[in-house]
């Protein structure tokens, strides 16, 4: 039987991120990369079912740092563009 995750949204600016890696390291390592870009809340790490590692962490979105700062400026969609043809 599976079991049904209870799921609470993070506050309007906050973004939940859920990382799966084989490794413990290789978890960390995303999650320090991302941390780079926002600030963030302390991580939560899980063993998984195969012996993956999951972390979990949350983001501020609404304080991006760095190299996230720049992109999310330049992938603002502009005043008046609608969406593409591929994306209906």
């Amino acid at each position: 039987m599976k079991s049904i995750e209870t799921r609470i949204l993070p506050s309007l600016a906050h973004a939940e991120v859920r990382i799966v890696a084989h490794t413990p390291e290789a978890a960390r390592a995303v999650a320090e990369a991302l941390r780079h870009c926002f600030a963030g809340a302390e991580q939560r790490s899980y063993p998984g079912l195969d012996g993956d590692t999951r972390l979990h962490l949350t983001v501020d979105t609404a304080k991006p740092a760095g190299p996230a700062r720049s992109w999310l400026a330049a992938s603002r969609t502009a005043v008046g563009a609608g969406t593409h043809a591929d994306e209906t």
